[in-house]
């Protein structure tokens, strides 16, 4: 892996930074690999692509990798995305700017120019399952660099407790931005979950073929499958059949 451990950037505040997070073997490099080419594809002008990640091997030149900072977890945790929270470290290898961050599994189908144009603070998917509730859906968010280190330093000094009373990182992050009036949403067209928006309701499942919304740029992969699993019409559920989805192949590519 290449780490720039001490680069400092020579951007400015105007910047704009994709971020993304990769740990572990449940995904491999061409994922990050097809997420930078399918930015490149659908954001217009300048930006740096950053990974943090614990292996950068096979991970295209384009694409900065650097360590995920320490969180200092106990061992054996089931996983809860609580590493992202490292996102909002004060001062993340000297990155400045906006950051946009993208779970590794997401499908870009637009483009996404809007997510750096949209107003607000702190923006971030509104959760689909249960919309009455604050919490956020962390596969697309967006903030200033360094701007919300306080969220960090509460989850570090409260860790135990946190983990107690949150089931994941993005409930935690939701209710503390959301206490502090920072919390917004993307518009709901934008960001869609593959489960709940593009499989066609029973019986129509079972001829028709899994599609895209109307207004939607990113596609949502969270639960049960993945994009290749969509492309072959896989599930990971019993007595849930779904056709395939060639058209995924047609974004998620390099």
């Amino acid at each position: 892996m290449t780490e720039n451990v001490n680069a400092v950037s020579a951007a400015g505040s105007n910047d704009r930074v994709i971020l993304c997070m990769k740990w572990g073997t449940k995904y491999g490099p061409e994922y990050v690999n097809r997420l930078y080419a399918m930015v490149r594809r659908n954001l217009k002008g300048d930006f740096r692509f950053v990974c943090l990640t614990d292996d950068g091997t096979g991970i295209r030149s384009e694409v900065e990798c650097f360590p995920i900072p320490d969180l200092k977890l106990p061992d054996g945790l089931p996983e809860r995305g609580w590493k992202k929270l490292t996102t909002f470290e004060a001062d993340l290898y000297g990155l400045q700017g906006t950051a946009l961050f993208l779970d590794v599994d997401v499908v870009i189908t637009d483009s996404i120019d809007a997510f750096f144009e949209q107003p607000g603070e702190f923006l971030i998917i509104h959760d689909w399952k249960r919309p009455w509730r604050v919490t956020g859906n962390s596969s697309v968010y967006r903030f200033k660099l360094g701007a919300h280190a306080d969220v960090l330093e509460k989850f570090r000094a409260t860790g135990a407790e946190a983990r107690k009373a949150f089931r994941n990182e993005q409930a935690f992050l939701s209710d503390v931005l959301h206490k502090q009036g920072k919390l917004t949403y993307w518009p709901a067209s934008w960001c869609c979950s593959y489960k709940y928006h593009c499989i066609p309701s029973w019986p129509t499942n079972y001829w028709r073929e899994p599609f895209v919304p109307d207004g939607t740029k990113i596609v949502i992969f969270h639960g049960e499958v993945n994009p290749p699993d969509a492309l072959e019409g896989r599930r990971n559920r019993a007595l849930r059949f779904v056709r395939k989805a060639p058209w995924i192949a047609d974004y998620w590519k390099e």
